[in-house]
Order: structure tokens, then sequence, then C-alpha cells
């Protein structure tokens, strides 16, 4: 009975989170809240499981990751005032001819991913080239989260070579390579696109045969959608694609840390873009100091949860549940896969859901008769499916710009990055990895 108690402590927190984060309450209050909560419940000492467990598990976080959202953070802000990222928005736009228009801001917002700029700056940057392209295709915006959103949290932040903190922690864990489990994983990111495609172009046509175009009377009309530059008024996009280029090469190929590989870009970018950007030192200052605040920001919400893993992998329910899953014969993939994309879905947060799983699970992950590639491609890839559930915060963040409620734009996300992903996880990927790939 006490087993069964301490186990339900641990559920019930999980519900909880993800309603209050439903409910937009932050995660810098909710982390603390329902650590204490997980602690009063379960009849630990408060103070010293707070001042311990938690405070130094999500210490360790920012000791391990601020630098990559730092300079990361600081890399996004570049592209998005000196308006990098719509330049190469703009030249993948003319070689498709405005054919193909969700699919297209699909490989747009996860090429741009891919090359190591922020997701919640790419959503900013793209969303008035998007309004644009589908006003011009009269394609419904019911479709225009998910083509936003599909390539940033797929297969750009879970493929080998990723520059993405969904690929560092795994790498910072196990001691494995960004390109772990390179057959496997390029087999599932190549899965992901091709399936993603053939999702947004079934539904693109879907809306238009019924008469759901652009403009649509139920939807709220669109306000301040943001200018959409000309490209005489953008920088050259053959210059604005060096810099992430950049980066993969000194992360990929030079084995640089993921911190110098952006800081080259950042240089590189700077370089290329100083006149952009008004008032000259103290134009790039106001831009900088933006990219910072917008690191600590995303830091602080993402360690403040992962403390709750500290403070939850120390309960008796926590031993019990790993036992019970131990027990079922899972085999070591599965095993992964499982309790990766519920600690994800848990946190609304994919980095989140990494963190909470290699605090609580690290040294029992090490264990298992798998290889630590596998282990990681695998992780990384299951962080990116339940991560996605309407509380999620950036999917909240990405209706509010578009527009649309969670009636008119979830379904789409929820297929892209929840359905799709977990095929390319269970159908894929995992199959190879256990035929030896």
């Amino acid at each position: 009975m006490m087993e069964t108690y301490q186990v339900l402590v641990l559920f019930i927190a999980i519900i909880l989170f993800s309603i209050l984060a439903f409910k937009k309450i932050s995660a810098v209050i909710l982390g603390p809240l329902l650590a204490l909560l997980v602690i009063l419940a379960t009849q630990m000492p408060i103070f010293d499981t707070m001042l311990s467990n938690y405070m130094e598990v999500a210490a360790d976080y920012v000791r391990r990751y601020f630098l990559i959202f730092f300079l990361g953070a600081l890399f996004g802000v570049i592209y998005q005032y000196t308006h990098a990222a719509e330049s190469i928005a703009n030249q993948l736009i003319k070689m498709t001819k405005g054919k193909y228009t969700a699919s297209l801001i699909m490989f747009i917002t996860g090429i741009l991913t891919f090359g190591g700029i922020s997701g919640f700056v790419v959503f900013f940057a793209i969303y008035p080239i998007a309004v644009q392209l589908f006003k011009d295709s009269n394609l419904t915006r019911r479709l225009m989260p998910a083509a936003i959103s599909a390539g940033t949290w797929t297969w750009s932040m879970n493929a080998p070579g990723s520059p993405s903190i969904q690929n560092i922690i795994p790498m910072r864990s196990l001691g494995t390579s960004s390109m772990a489990s390179p057959v496997a994983g390029f087999a599932a990111m190549f899965a992901q696109i091709i399936l993603i495609v053939l999702w947004l172009e079934y539904r693109s046509k879907k809306f238009t045969a019924r008469g759901i175009v652009f403009d649509d009377p139920l939807l709220k009309p669109i306000e301040g959608i943001g200018k959409v530059y000309k490209d005489e008024e953008l920088p050259s996009p053959l210059l604005a694609i060096i810099p992430p280029i950049l980066i993969l090469v000194l992360f990929n190929i030079l084995k640089f840390p993921l911190e110098g590989a952006v800081l080259g870009g950042c240089i590189c970018a700077i370089i290329f873009f100083y006149k952009r950007i008004e008032k000259g030192v103290e134009g790039w200052i106001e831009v900088l100091n933006k990219g910072a605040q917008n690191s600590v920001i995303a830091i602080m919400n993402t360690a403040l949860v992962v403390g709750f893993a500290g403070v939850v992998s120390k309960t008796k329910g926590f031993s019990v549940l790993i036992d019970k899953l131990k027990s079922m014969k899972l085999s070591p993939a599965w095993f992964v896969a499982i309790t990766v994309s519920i600690a994800a879905g848990a946190a609304g947060s994919a980095s989140g859901g990494l963190g909470v799983a290699f605090a609580a699970l690290g040294d029992v992950y090490k264990t298992l008769p798998i290889s630590p590639e596998s282990i990681h491609r695998i992780a990384a890839i299951a962080a990116g499916t339940l991560d996605s559930l309407p509380h999620q915060g950036a999917q909240i963040t990405l209706l509010a710009i578009c527009g649309l409620t969670h009636k008119e734009g979830y379904l789409d996300i929820g297929v892209t990055q929840i359905l799709i992903p977990f095929i390319a996880l269970a159908g894929v990927c995992i199959p190879l990895i256990q035929l030896g790939f």
C-alpha cells in the first residue's frame, strides 16, 4: 500500500505540472513548487532536500549548459535583428516558386534551427514570411503553427550533427559524439521529413478542397503581421548561410565544443553584418543585451524543472517505479525511449525532459546492455515526442503569435511533432539499432 502511495504521488505531481503549465504558470514557479509538494507528500526533510537534491541538480544543469544557452541566444538575436534569417528564407522561397507552401516553411525553420538559431527566434523571424507566403498561396492559416514548428522541434534537433541542446545533453552525459548512431539517426531524420511533408501536403489539399483558405471568416483577424523585407533590404543570402555552416563545421568536423563553435559563428556574423545594426557599437550592445536576457530566462526555466528530478529521484516511489519498469523486461532501447518521453511530457520541454531523465536515470542508463551511442540517439528522438503536448510553452506561444487557438491549430502540431517522431523512433530508429546499426 505504501509503495502504491509513493508512486501515486509522482503521477499526481506530473499531472499537476502539465495542468498548471497549460494554465501558463511559469516553470520558475512550478519547479520548486511541485518539488516541495513531493517532499511534503513523501515526508522527506524539507530544507535539506530543497537545498541539496533540488538546488544541486538545478545548479549543475546551469553549470553544464549555461554557455550553450547564452551563445545560442546571442547568435539567434544577431540573425533576428540583422534580418539574416529572413534572407535565407527568402532565397529558399524563390527556389520553390511559391509551391508546397507549408512544407517549404517547415524546411526553412528546420534549416535555420539546424544552423544553430534558437527556435523562439525562428518563430518570430519566420512568422511574417509565413503569413505572406500562405496568403499568396491562398492556404489556410490553420496549418501555419505546425509548418513553423515542425521544422524546429523534430529532425533539426534530434538528427546526428545537430548543434541543439537535445543533442548536447546525451553527449555530455554519456561521453558520445554529436554523430552518435549515424545510420539509425539519419534514417529517422529522413523518415520524419518525408512523413511531415506528406501530412502537410495532404492537409493543405484537404483544407483547400473544402473551401477553407487564407481568408477564413471563422479565424481571428490578423493584427501586427510585421514587415516582410524585400531582397534589396536584406543581407546577401550567401553571406547569411556562412555563419551557420561555420558552426556545423567547427562542431562536427573540427570537433570544437559547441560553445566554441557557436562563438565562432557569432563573431563571423558580427563581422559580416556589423553595418546592418544602427548606432554602431551602441546598437550592437542593445542587441547582445537582448540575447543575454533571453538566455537567462531560457536556462532558468529549464534548470528549475530539472531540479524537480533531483527530488523525484530520491523518493521511494521513483525506485519502485524503475524496478517495475525493469521487471517488465523491456528491451534497453524501449526502456530509454519510454522514460525519456515521459520525462519530456511532464516537463513540456525536450531539453527539460532530457535533463530530468539523465539527472534521475543517468546512472541506470549507463548500466544497460546497449551502447552509449544508441542510448544517445534514442533519447534525443524520444525527447521530441511527448514534449509537444498541449501544455508546452513553446506551442502556446506560437499559437498566440499566429492568432489561433488549440482547437484551430493543435491537431497538425500533434501529428507532426508527437505522432511522426514516435513513428520514426519506434519504426525506424529502434529497429535499426536492434539490428546493429
